[in-house]
């Protein structure tokens, strides 16, 4: 039986002119009532006769990933646990701007690359997500915020467990798919892909031009960034700034760097002058994120005071700098909390 939200647009479109034996344009109409309308049943896609549904009932369903806890910060952050069809959780954040929600986004089951200050890296890394158990995590988004009457969601950041361009195949078929005006409509530049940085697949992504990235840095040099992101390190900074100096970008599109401050560690004004030295002031910008005491982890929070500063001393260089104010702390959905452990049964 096909899940039908696991096959991308030129699958779908496959999936009905060979499999279904029906002409192109339907492919359009189960497209819409996939993604824009939120179907979870084929007898409501309305505008296909019966006996066409139960053609498609007999080799077909919708499946989407269950919402196993909810749980609310009390910033109105929302933290979701989603189990796949498979029993593997992951979670999900809903993050309140405004007038809006962005929603944080997991592309695996754990990960790979063990930063030390991350609790998803202790996990491990079980399994990459499909292209549907991503796509989905944006439908159970869309639909929980519809059915609590909440702001609607409009911005993607895939920033949460996982590093996503290690999933990169996935990765891309949603990234294409997610502008569709039936479909999601959600434009390129309302997504961002957040990655410890290798060079190869970032220029894939910036040949194709789907998405921009954050670079998750937190180290300004080669030897600390050993030390706290042993795995992202086998790649080496020079390597990876020279990578990120060749970006393809549009004119006034900089580079976020993710830069998580950890007390002691790389908070100094001397590593903020090292910072400065590495970053081109003209293609990227600086996110500061004040590190989230979490319990089992190395790792203290940083003074205020000092992030403050920390922040000063890069205007002094020139560069554009901003703290980032931490989101769903309290329950455990700020930045490196993420950890879909097992839940009470």
């Amino acid at each position: 039986m096909q899940n039908l939200i696991e096959l991308n647009k030129n699958d779908l479109e496959a999936f009905v002119v060979e499999d279904l034996k029906l002409p192109r344009f339907r492919t359009e109409q189960i497209w819409q009532w996939l993604w824009q309308k939120r179907v979870r049943d084929i007898d409501g896609m309305t505008n296909l006769s019966k006996p066409l549904r139960e053609q498609l009932k007999g080799m077909a369903n919708i499946v989407w990933p269950e919402i196993a806890k909810v749980q609310q910060s009390k910033d109105g952050t929302i933290k979701l646990l989603l189990r796949m069809t498979d029993g593997a959780l992951i979670e999900t954040v809903l993050i309140p701007m405004q007038d809006r929600y962005s929603q944080c986004l997991s592309t695996q089951v754990g990960c790979a690359m063990a930063c030390t200050f991350c609790n998803t890296g202790k996990l491990g890394f079980e399994r990459n997500l499909t292209y549907g158990e991503i796509m989905g995590q944006i439908l159970v988004g869309r639909q929980y915020l519809e059915d609590q009457d909440m702001n609607p969601l409009k911005n993607l950041v895939f920033m949460g467990m996982g590093e996503p361009l290690l999933n990169l195949d996935n990765l891309l078929k949603v990234l294409h798919d997610l502008p569709c005006e039936r479909g999601l409509s959600l434009s390129w530049r309302r997504s961002m892909v957040s990655t410890v940085g290798f060079p190869d697949k970032l220029k894939i992504l910036g040949d194709l031009e789907v998405a921009l990235p954050a670079i998750s840095l937190h180290a300004p040099t080669q030897e600390l960034r050993a030390k706290i992101m042993p795995k992202a390190a086998k790649v080496h900074l020079d390597d990876l700034m020279r990578c990120l100096n060749n970006y393809p970008m549009r004119p006034r599109e900089r580079i976020t760097f993710e830069y998580l401050l950890l007390k002691d560690v790389n908070d100094s004004l001397e590593h903020a002058d090292q910072l400065a030295k590495l970053i081109n002031r003209k293609k990227g910008k600086i996110n500061l994120i004040a590190y989230n005491a979490t319990e089992g982890m190395p790792y203290e929070a940083p003074d205020r005071a000092q992030v403050e500063a920390f922040e000063k001393r890069l205007w002094d260089h020139g560069l554009t700098a901003f703290i980032r104010r931490s989101m769903g702390s309290d329950i455990k959905a700020a930045c490196g909390q993420l950890k879909a452990g097992e839940i009470n049964k």
